[in-house]
């Protein structure tokens, strides 16, 4: 009953928030909730965050891409930082970040001649870069096996220790039970 009583305000949550109207916080700026965000050649944008949805640049971002959930597809520049939580990063042959890359629980594929500034960081995911790619900074990465290891170990325990506690629950329960007489 709490179950029904909870899914009617997520799922009025969840259409409200689909059919809202993008934000708007500059003229330069693109931010979008739901709905992908295509940067062209002509048309530069200052800052690009996106929720729930992805960045296609192919064009010059002055400021920052910002990605929640989605994927990030730059093929031109990025002159700040670019950041992506669960979602892919891929920079297309000779594009430029000016400063830092970092993708969290995603998957970062750089191809030829891609520059970055400064600090490229992946964790949790996998890095793609050829040895042409040029990084400024600090290049980190650590991949998702370091995190799903223990993670898959302590959902196992926990799956045994439950099982473990049922079947002693129903040793405990069939004792309390007289014993079925044989004929």
């Amino acid at each position: 009953m709490s179950l029904r009583r909870f899914l009617f305000p997520c799922l009025l949550a969840t259409t409200l928030a689909l059919a809202a109207l993008p934000a708007h916080a500059d003229e330069n700026n693109a931010i979008h909730f739901g709905r992908a965000i295509h940067i062209t050649a002509d048309m530069p944008v200052h800052d690009a965050v996106c929720f729930f949805c992805s960045v296609h640049a192919e064009g010059k971002v002055t400021g920052d891409i910002v990605v929640f959930f989605g994927n990030v597809h730059l093929n031109g520049d990025a002159q700040h930082d670019v950041v992506n939580i669960f979602g892919d990063v891929t920079a297309e042959k000779g594009s430029t970040i000016d400063n830092d890359l970092v993708s969290i629980f995603g998957n970062v594929r750089l191809g030829e001649s891609v520059v970055v500034g400064q600090d490229l960081v992946a964790l949790f995911g996998s890095l793609n870069a050829p040895e042409s790619v040029i990084v400024g900074g600090d290049r980190v990465e650590q991949p998702a096996w370091i995190i799903a290891l223990p993670l898959i170990v302590l959902i196992i325990f926990v799956v045994l220790l439950v099982r473990g506690f049922r079947a002693y629950r129903r040793r405990l329960l069939a004792r309390s039970f007289p014993p079925i007489p044989r004929h």
